[in-house]
């Protein structure tokens, strides 16, 4: 379909998105303070420092251009005759707006009734300049005497935060390209530099910069819940404050794996991958879970701490293996998928699938030497079986 290149007439800002899960601008810095025309100088001079990034574009901010307005200034003859700029403003209004004297209800509608200049009076800036202004002595003054009239622009819209006018800058970014995470501590740096010139300015990092921390936050926290259940759910069947220990300890190389996944298949971290990796932690266990069950089995039986340790690593190496690779294998049509609607579930499929890759091959090598560390830590001899009488029954 052929597109006018035409300005539209009346739009401040035209801009077409396609993008799946996308809630927030990639570059959103809100300013803070009470000047309109600094707001504006410093939001002009964002706005040029972020035209400096290539992979940046659809630069804008949240003040509109205004509504056209005539703008009175009183003249200091006026403030003589104890007029203020309120008192000219506020007759001025009841002159061409009106002035309400009246309510009348009328059925469910409340009626106002006001008085102002008859609509032929209210045409032209002749009747404005030809109005009386009321001193409070109660003289009336030509309007021309004691005001000025100039053309001026005002905002249709005022945000405020905290009694604050808020003015946001915002911009779309190429992910493909751009460095997010560069771009957010060079306008950190840039942003104190205006700070430090207009030091009645403040700013904060919105937009996904903020959902980004808010994420963090909240699966920081889910982290520590997560490994506490998981400790305790170990504790209960092994009986032991220690060993949970040990089959936890392979955890932070799934979160590794994830990483390496993640440079394999040339992908940015996001906050899905770290979702997957939360994931992660309940699904990497389950192999040095088998290895250390084996292993406390064997030493019920009365096999010495040195042959069950490697008696576990043989018979459920196939298990563990088997297991990881079956994941991995479940997960791949979701790592290539190239449908637009698997894209924003990728990053957590590719956490989850070489994470465990990863964790499966420190598993086989690490939960056997920490069991090992562990028993000796605890002073416990290579010939002494966690059950003396079945090893006598053994001989």
């Amino acid at each position: 379909m052929a597109q006018d290149d035409r300005n539209i007439p009346g739009a401040e800002s035209l801009t077409l998105r396609a993008e799946i899960g996308r809630s927030s601008d990639p570059v959103d810095i809100q300013l803070y303070g009470n000047d309109f025309v600094v707001l504006r100088e410093v939001a002009d001079q964002l706005k040029l420092r972020l035209a400096s990034y290539p992979d940046l574009f659809d630069i804008q901010d949240s003040l509109s251009n205004g509504k056209e307005e005539l703008q009175l200034d009183i003249k200091p003859q006026a403030e003589l005759l104890g007029l203020n700029l309120n008192d000219l403003a506020r007759q001025v209004r009841a002159a061409f707006f009106g002035f309400e004297i009246q309510r009348i209800q009328r059925g469910r509608e409340d009626v106002r009734v006001m008085v102002r200049y008859p609509a032929d009076e209210r045409q032209s800036l002749d009747n404005l300049y030809n109005m009386y202004i009321r001193t409070p002595q109660g003289a009336e003054v030509p309007f021309s005497e004691v005001a000025n009239i100039s053309p001026g622009r005002s905002p249709t819209t005022i945000y405020r935060i905290d009694r604050q006018r808020v003015v946001n800058v915002t911009s779309d970014a190429n992910k493909e390209t751009a460095d997010i995470e560069a771009i957010k501590r060079d306008l950190n740096a840039y942003m104190k530099e205006l700070k430090a010139i207009y030091p009645d300015i403040d700013y904060s990092l919105e937009g996904e910069a903020r959902e980004q921390a808010d994420s963090f936050a909240s699966l920081g926290w889910g982290l520590i819940g997560v490994l506490f259940v998981i400790y305790a759910l170990l504790a209960i069947p092994f009986r032991s404050y220690i060993q949970p220990l040990i089959v936890m300890s392979v955890i932070p190389f799934g979160a590794v794996g994830a990483i390496v996944g993640h440079w394999i298949m040339d992908m940015s971290l996001t906050v899905m991958s770290l979702m997957g990796m939360l994931a992660l932690t309940g699904v990497v266990i389950n192999d040095s879970l088998v290895l250390v069950d084996y292993t406390n089995q064997q030493r019920q039986r009365g096999i010495s701490l040195v042959e069950a340790v490697r008696s576990a690593g043989v018979a459920r190496f196939r298990p563990v293996l088997l297991t990881s690779l079956t994941t991995f294998c479940g997960l791949m049509p979701l790592i290539f998928e190239k449908s637009t609607q698997a894209q924003f579930l990728i990053p957590m499929a590719v956490s989850l699938g070489f994470g465990i890759l990863f964790a499966t091959i420190i598993t086989l090598l690490i939960i056997p030497v920490n069991y090992l560390i562990l028993e000796d830590l605890l002073g416990k001899k290579d010939e002494e079986p966690l059950n003396p009488q079945a090893a006598q029954s053994a001989a």
